[in-house]
């Protein structure tokens, strides 16, 4: 009976979160709790199990509020504008450097972990540059895609935290080892780049005889509003960003209380108005507020089915039903189909809906969890932006007046190779083990 209440509450979660009837945070606070109720759980363990699922995730909740707060006060403030004005003007008239400065550009826009503001900002500045060149938009959209997926592996990104969540663990001690995977990544999604950007410069050729005159085009980045930028402490604004990343890194303190310490500097340095400061919060608290209530919705959820031993359930008797060869490597499989499954699961089915079976299932089995973590992390980030289910980019679509099914036939294959590549190395320098432990 648990194994079948588990199952219907996952499925009836992911068929609304791909239907999109219901916001995500109805669907994992009411679904589950009818089903804990259907099992005849009382009312007393249910508040047994929502305490134990939302003191899992509080320390996450935490650190993602003020660090969207942060970013998008830095960005307000202007610290970004000038990174990417710099990377931009690399890229001037020479279409393979358009190709790799895509990358690049879209690289440090994902930094705040935001996929809007990438778009927003990427978009705006680079489709013109790609329109003078004659220039495939949908070669912008492919590396703007994987650029901006891989970089959300970030502790802020948004995945990572749902791992983090579902394993009850510290994120930035997960994150750890998907620093290595980036920088693979990254050289990876360089190499595509450049290899596009000569198919591309050759088709250029092929159709018009001569590539396009540019002069002295330049794409400039969208302008910081005035009243808010302040380039006079671009440096102190960069030097906060350092030491923030550096404190951040070092573990010296909780990820969370590091935010909270920067967001707070950053006001105080940037806007010295009680009225600025709670304009400039005011701002960002809907993104935060969104994100932390889906995580708290998610630990109510993950406190029902772990509380309510369903999950136990549920792996032992999948267990019993998929040949025991499989099991060690389910992880694995579920990672190589990761892009498959972008298309059709959102980021909240897949790592509130799937991850939690397939834990459970493998760690039978002696798999770390972190192992199917990062191999379900690794098999699908790259995806991110390639599916209909991600409302960023359908906005940054719209604004290239570009088609959703364009994109995807243009985008899907090469971004399942690089996400195939990446999780092939992840797997040889470790990061996710082949074999379980004995």
């Amino acid at each position: 009976m648990l194994t079948f209440i588990g199952l219907s509450i996952i499925a009836i979660i992911v068929a609304l979160l791909i239907s999109e009837k219901v916001s995500p945070v109805i669907a994992m606070i009411l679904v589950p709790l009818a089903g804990a109720l259907a099992a005849d759980f009382n009312l007393a363990q249910i508040e047994t199990f929502y305490t134990d699922g939302t003191k899992s995730v509080l320390k996450i909740v935490t650190m993602f509020i003020f660090a969207i707060l942060f970013f998008g006060i830095m960005s307000d403030a202007g610290l970004f504008k000038p990174l990417i004005d710099g990377l931009v003007r690399l890229t001037r008239g020479n279409i393979v450097a358009v190709s790799v400065g895509t990358v690049l550009v879209s690289v440090v826009a994902q930094l705040d972990g935001a996929g809007a503001t990438t778009f927003l900002l990427v978009v705006p500045a680079l489709l013109p540059l790609y329109q003078r060149l004659g220039m495939n938009p949908y070669l912008l959209f492919l590396l703007l895609a994987a650029s901006a997926g891989l970089i959300n592996l970030l502790p802020w990104g948004g995945p990572t935290g749902r791992v983090a969540t579902v394993l009850e663990m510290d994120v930035g001690e997960l994150y750890k080892p998907l620093f290595t995977v980036q920088i693979i990544g990254l050289v990876y999604i360089l190499a595509l780049s450049a290899f596009l950007g000569v198919r591309e410069k050759k088709r250029i050729l092929a159709e018009h005889g001569k590539l396009p005159d540019v002069g002295n085009l330049l794409a400039q980045a969208p302008a910081v509003a005035d009243h808010l930028a302040r380039p006079k402490l671009f440096w102190v604004n960069i030097g906060l960003f350092v030491l923030t990343m550096g404190v951040l890194f070092s573990d010296t303190l909780p990820a969370g209380y590091v935010f909270m310490i920067a967001t707070s500097l950053a006001l105080l340095i940037n806007y010295r108005q009680p009225k600025q400061q709670i304009e400039r919060i005011n701002a960002h608290a809907g993104g935060a507020i969104m994100m932390a209530s889906i995580i708290l919705a998610a630990g109510t959820f993950l406190g029902i089915l772990k509380g309510s031993e369903m999950l136990d359930a549920i792996a032992k008797d999948l267990v019993s039903v998929l040949p025991n060869a499989l099991l060690p490597y389910l992880h694995i499989i579920v990672g190589i189909f990761g892009i498959p499954l972008e298309l059709v699961l959102s980021t909240d089915a897949y790592y509130f809906g799937l991850f939690p079976v397939v834990e459970q299932i493998t760690s039978q089995s002696g798999v770390d969890p972190r192992a199917a973590g990062y191999a379900m992390l690794i098999g699908s980030i790259v995806g991110t932006f390639v599916t209909p289910l991600s409302p960023a980019l359908w906005m940054g679509l719209g604004l290239a007046q570009l088609s959703m099914g364009k994109h995807i036939r243009y985008s899907f294959f090469w971004i399942w190779a690089l996400s195939l590549l990446i999780l092939a190395s992840s797997i040889m320098v470790g990061v996710v083990p082949l074999h379980p432990a004995p």
